[in-house]
């Protein structure tokens, strides 16, 4: 009885397995596209610090930077998706095509070193958490998320991997949650969204680069792009948009919805996270954040346990994004310039340089947790790195989605090319000011 009861288990267990994977993929969020991904991992440990530190320091003040950035950021990541789904091409591919090699070369170099930075920043964020939470070492906690996310990577199929990130997402309403633990004057909140009161100073300026710089990064033009061609090759039948026509209106229609529902839910997110340091980190006189875990550590005195819990387990979840995005990212505008296989949807055998980039932009991060940089320097040559790349790379965006060598019949609608214009003259605002000192 004992081994007929073991050849029935086996089995039994693989099917209930599949069946557990068959059933997710049927849930409504399954549906949702790389546009909530994408948005989702905009909001990473270092975005959350700097978001609390607008917080914190400026109070609700600050509040009207997210309503401004929601609809450039979401004009410019459409531009990304729709680059990919009609070219089935990524980004780099695109841009390899269309311009110089010396762009496509300087683009793609500046991004490595900017997202291994920031990766740096973000595991050392989530394991500092992680030992708030557990009381385990953060050094120990941070070698542990990071190995998770790699072997995520590396050996669990892209078309389960990417469920477990849409499940993710979800860690973001932590943040809304922490609003219902405290006091919010929702009257003064409502105008000072649209009618902020502060003095332009050299301190403010700096905060308003960084928010926006946090909010439109490289990174995730990249990987938006490459996600739909990922999403494109895992269905079967389907090719780019500018060979099948028929269809181009389902699709276009799909991309546009989610991508601007992806970027609004992470614009809402950190509209929250500004509101919620503003009425708790401000009003207590708490004005300097530096690292997104002090920032749930200052809470907890003031908001309580819960209320710190929520948003160090928001931190923990949107790091388990982040750090695959940034990784990802990378991987995808090297292999599209090195004409190597890619894809997450290929075993790691089939696609050695690609798993080689994410490994190694995911360990080179652990390494900088050993090294004399600071998690807070490798954030801050990041944000500069990425202030630098941004630009250039917006104006070239811009134009591949306006080239009907490129995109066919589905270039860009002057709507959104004029969103996209404003979004770059306000980076390149805010990536001269990055360099003015004071």
């Amino acid at each position: 009885m004992p081994v007929s009861q073991n050849r029935v288990t086996g089995p039994r267990r693989v099917n209930a397995i599949q069946i557990f994977w068959e059933r997710l993929k049927e849930h409504p969020l399954s549906r949702i596209g790389p546009g909530l991904i994408t948005g989702v991992a905009d909001d990473d440990p270092s975005g959350i610090a700097t978001y609390s530190q607008a917080g914190a320091l400026f109070g609700l003040d600050m509040l009207w930077t997210m309503p401004l950035c929601f609809p450039l950021m979401a004009a410019i990541q459409s531009m990304c998706a729709r680059i990919g789904r009609v070219t089935g091409k990524g980004l780099a591919a695109n841009i390899k095509t269309a311009f110089p090699p010396i762009v496509l070369h300087g683009v793609v170099l500046l991004l490595l070193v900017a997202n291994t930075l920031n990766i740096a920043a973000d595991v050392a964020a989530m394991g500092e958490v992680a030992e708030l939470v557990t009381g385990f070492n953060r050094h120990l906690m941070t070698a542990v998320f990071v190995f998770a996310t790699l072997l995520l990577q590396v050996f669990i199929p892209y078309h389960r991997y990417v469920h477990f990130l849409k499940w993710l997402t979800l860690s973001l309403l932590a943040y809304a949650a922490v609003l219902f633990t405290v006091h919010v004057p929702w009257g003064q909140v409502a105008v000072r969204t649209f009618w902020p009161s502060f003095a332009m100073t050299s301190t403010a300026a700096a905060v308003i680069v960084g928010v926006f710089g946090t909010t439109i990064s490289p990174y995730l033009f990249f990987w938006q792009a490459s996600e739909e061609v990922e999403d494109m090759l895992e269905k079967p039948g389907s090719v780019p948009l500018v060979r099948d026509p028929g269809a181009a209106g389902s699709e276009l229609r799909r991309i546009r919805w989610d991508t601007w529902s992806g970027m609004f839910y992470s614009d809402l997110t950190a509209y929250f996270i500004i509101l919620a340091t503003a009425v708790t980190l401000h009003v207590a006189g708490i004005t300097d954040i530096q690292t997104a875990s002090q920032a749930a550590t200052a809470l907890r005195p003031i908001a309580g346990n819960f209320a710190f819990l929520l948003f160090a387990l928001g931190i923990l979840g949107v790091g388990l994004i982040g750090v695959p995005v940034l990784a990802g990212s990378a991987a995808y505008a090297l292999s599209e310039a090195m004409d190597w296989k890619w894809g997450l949807g290929r075993k790691a055998t089939d696609a050695r340089g690609f798993y080689g980039v994410i490994a190694v932009s995911v360990l080179a991060g652990l390494v900088i947790q050993y090294s004399p940089i600071s998690p807070m320097k490798a954030l801050f040559w990041s944000a500069v790195i990425n202030g630098v790349v941004a630009v250039p790379l917006m104006v070239v965006i811009i134009l591949l989605v306006s080239k009907k060598a490129v995109m066919g019949a589905y270039t860009m609608g002057r709507p959104i090319i004029i969103l996209g214009w404003i979004a770059t003259a306000i980076m390149t605002a805010a990536a001269v000011r990055m360099f003015i000192p004071g």
